[in-house]
């Protein structure tokens, strides 16, 4: 039996949908510009109206993910989360288990009421600064962060954007059924979170690889030795004279000059007008024909012996850094030559880890990737520009100040927990619906000061927020032209087969192949008026069937590209991809038992 002509269309928009998602030849978020453009066209053809088109811009999931964005940024700029860390690194005192039990035990509670993608951008670098004064390698410690943020994720309503548009979901599908409370589920989250830390300190701890060397150096860790070379300036050399920028200027090779040493003193480039003289020595930086090749046409003279580290970089205010591009970055896409981070910046891109591929030249026709992993040369106010923008998140730096002394807590700071706690209060009590409560809560941080309206707008993951605007109304349309009744007969009939509980584990486990590999976010839209309308027909829960679905979208451990906590871990901790199936293929079944179990002996089948 075939499905309804309007079905098939839909049905072929999403298989259009799904293969731009997965193969990202463009944006998800421009993706779901055009499905919305497409479902727009075709509704007359499918029996929808136009208007259904961009009611993901209206929906109330929407809006309130909008406002936790905002209320998210508010907590997080009030040094709470960085005072934690403080804390967390006087606790372990370099032992690793209690650095692993550090890491997992505090980022699961917190990513269930802040947005856990700035958490984990917080947590980077001092996990990383903690695993060094630990002397394990950062890789023993990223992987167990991120997976901790998912998991804390299932703890509230709030929890994590798929979280909210089930809620969404369940009032529209189910009849009769409110949206879904603000810790409805919260019993089930603690039993997934405590199942989770389990798995983390004991199995995960021994599956999880140590990629990264304790004690490496940042050159050596990008293999940047036969990339870096230190050579002197000959009386002869047409150098001479010259400015760093005149240099690069007239430089025929792929080479940057990244310092001219004179005595005890460094200068570093571009930062530096400082005119080359005869005995300077200069650190350059380039694939070793290119090097070769700027040797014999300026007469310089390579010095054999000179070791170059990543302390040989440091002077006062110049440092090597290693920074992640995350998924919403405005350098995301672009070539090195529209990052401009050398014009704008003064910083110099020394070499990219992007997942097992190292590139450490020939940046010019290298278009930047979300989860890209930079070596950069760069100073303090760059690093902090490119922090407080969000564009690229510091992993590493030997210009890091030492977090004891740095932390302190806003002024603001008892306005910024009071305000969240009250947003989730009021709509635990059910006094105002989740959006309105979090809207009031965001006006409030703008009007006390907690937030500027700019620092509010800057918080937003709005290629998140326009993918949600583009799925919903194509899950919508799935509904009403039966494709998802369709697509339900054809697991429904495993009924004859399976029993009750057994079929939705079948969804479980589907919906989380599903969200591995395309978004989180897609997957719940998709996947739900399936589940609901398989539900319906085997006479079993409808409630528990969406719930299903929606903590297997919520748990993505198996792929790097599943989840963007799992994405920003992915270069600093220099992991393979197959090291994320390794540890959490394990981990995604062991949930899947447990969350479906968890639904059974709670809310029934």
């Amino acid at each position: 039996m075939l499905p309804p002509f309007e079905a098939l269309l839909v049905f072929g928009l999403i298989a259009v949908a799904l293969v731009l998602f997965v193969s990202e030849v463009i944006p998800n978020d421009v993706t779901a510009i055009g499905v919305i453009f497409a479902l727009g066209a075709m509704a007359p053809f499918i029996g929808i109206e136009r208007t259904d088109a961009i009611s993901g811009f209206s929906n109330t999931a929407t809006i309130t993910i909008v406002a936790m964005y905002m209320l998210s940024a508010g907590v997080q700029k009030t040094g709470l989360v960085q005072l934690l860390g403080v804390k967390l690194a006087d606790w372990t005192r370099g032992d690793e288990r209690r650095a692993l039990a550090a890491t997992v035990g505090t980022t699961g509670p917190i990513a269930g009421f802040i947005n856990n993608t700035p958490v984990v951008a917080v947590f980077i670098p001092m996990i990383t600064d903690l695993a060094k004064k630990a002397g394990i390698s950062p890789s023993k410690l990223l992987l167990p962060l991120s997976y901790a943020a998912i998991l804390g994720g299932t703890l509230t309503l709030i929890g994590t954007s798929t979280n909210l548009l089930a809620s969404n979901l369940a009032g529209q599908l189910i009849e009769d059924r409110a949206a879904i409370g603000m810790f409805e589920f919260t019993a089930l989250g603690v039993v997934i979170l405590a199942v989770g830390t389990l798995y983390l300190l004991t199995v995960g701890r021994w599956l999880v690889p140590a990629r990264i060397p304790a004690d490496v150096d940042l050159v050596e860790e990008f293999e940047l030795e036969d990339h870096l070379a230190r050579v002197r300036v000959t009386a002869d050399s047409p150098l001479v004279g010259l400015d760093v920028d005149d240099v690069q200027e007239r430089i025929k090779a792929d080479v940057e000059v990244l310092q001219v040493i004179r005595g005890d003193l460094k200068y570093s480039a571009p930062n530096t007008d400082v005119v080359i003289e005869d005995g300077d020595r200069l650190t350059l930086h380039g694939a070793e024909d290119e090097i070769q090749r700027f040797r014999e046409r300026h007469e310089v003279r390579l010095l054999q012996r000179a070791e170059i580290t990543e302390e040989g970089f440091l002077t006062d205010d110049v440092t090597l850094a290693k920074l992640v591009l995350p998924e919403d970055s405005a350098f995301t896409r672009e070539s090195l030559a529209e990052a401009a981070l050398q014009e704008r910046y003064d910083t110099t891109l020394l070499a990219v880890r992007r997942g097992d591929t190292l590139i450490r030249s020939a940046f010019d026709d290298l278009t930047l990737e979300p989860g890209d992993t930079l070596l950069v040369q760069s100073d303090e106010t760059a690093l902090v520009q490119f922090s407080e923008t969000g564009d690229l998140f510091l992993v590493e730096s030997t210009l890091t100040v030492d977090v004891e002394e740095d932390v302190e807590l806003d002024p603001r700071t008892p306005v910024a927990v009071a305000t969240m706690a009250a947003v989730v209060f009021v709509a635990a009590m059910g006094w105002l619906s989740v959006v309105i409560a979090a809207l009031g809560g965001v006006f409030v941080m703008l009007v006390t000061g907690v937030l500027s309206s700019s620092d509010a707008y800057d918080a937003v993951s709005w290629n998140i927020i326009f993918l949600l605007a583009g799925v919903i109304p194509l899950g919508l349309a799935m509904e009403a032209t039966g494709g998802a009744a369709f697509i339900a007969d054809l697991v429904v009939s495993t009924e004859a087969y399976l029993p009750v509980l057994a079929v939705m584990f079948l969804f479980y486990i589907l919906t989380g192949l599903f969200s591995n590999v395309i978004t989180p976010v897609a997957t719940v839209v998709l996947m739900i008026p399936v589940a609901v309308d398989g539900a319906q027909r085997m006479g079993a829960d409808e409630f528990s069937f969406l719930l299903a679905v929606m903590f297997a979208a919520a748990t993505s451990f198996m792929t790097p590209v599943g989840y963007q906590t799992n994405l920003m871990v992915y270069g600093p901790g220099g992991y393979r991809f197959s090291d994320f199936l390794r540890v959490g293929a394990p981990l995604q079944f062991l949930l899947a038992v447990v969350t479906t179990v968890g639904i059974a002996v709670i809310w029934g089948v």
